[in-house]
């Protein structure tokens, strides 16, 4: 018989499955809660075995949160999915620049992707960010053109693009650059969703 539960009910009850359907699996404890919210947004075991941490990467995007960092992201469905209420709290905000005017005309001005010129523009933020890119490949490649250039230097990525052209290699170019602390997605999945969910996995262990 179906029960009609609250939404925290039925939360905590999906993360219960999620720990039975586990089983004998381990997971590293300071990383567990970031893969387990992973799983619940996508209902995907893969991530279990997918998503790579640099050492104590979510241990650093936690003080960075503290802290009062922002969180740029590569899609306005990314931005939605951030819980902007204990962001605030904290003293962030949530920024993407996709879709601003002179990103758009710089980006066709110069006839490269809105993704690479909007993490230009980040890079002008006068403090650190986290980078959820969730959609994107360009933009972790702009990312690491950036760090190498020592313009910019992310409190964390969080590099989960999805899709089949060059989304493989760009999630290599972060781990391979080892330029910043990085949460990646190896292989083709990801998306918007998992990038926002991999930050509030952050966020709620601050506020929770």
């Amino acid at each position: 018989m179906l029960k009609d539960l609250k939404p925290m009910e039925i939360e905590a009850r999906s993360f219960e499955i999620i720990t039975e359907l586990l089983g004998s699996r381990k997971l590293d404890p300071e990383n567990e809660l970031v893969i387990k919210r992973a799983i619940h947004t996508t209902a995907d075991f893969d991530y279990a075995d997918n998503l790579v941490f640099s050492p104590h990467a979510v241990k650093t995007g936690i003080e960075a949160l503290k802290s009062g960092c922002d969180i740029v992201t590569d899609t306005q469905m990314a931005k939605a999915g951030i819980n902007k209420t204990i962001l605030a709290s904290l003293g962030g905000e949530v920024h993407c620049f996709m879709a601003d005017p002179d990103v758009a005309a710089e980006a066709k001005s110069r006839g490269v992707t809105r993704a690479l010129v909007s993490m230009e523009k980040a890079a002008a933020l006068p403090k650190p960010c986290i980078f959820a890119i969730g959609n994107a490949p360009t933009a972790l490649i702009s990312l690491e053109h950036l760090m190498e250039e020592g313009k910019l230097s992310p409190a964390l990525i969080i590099g989960v693009p999805v899709g089949f052209v060059n989304v493989v290699e760009s999630k290599e170019l972060i781990l391979e650059g080892h330029r910043a602390p990085y949460i990646v997605a190896r292989g083709r999945k990801g998306g918007s969703n998992v990038a926002a969910a991999i930050c509030n996995a952050m966020l709620y262990q601050i506020r929770r």
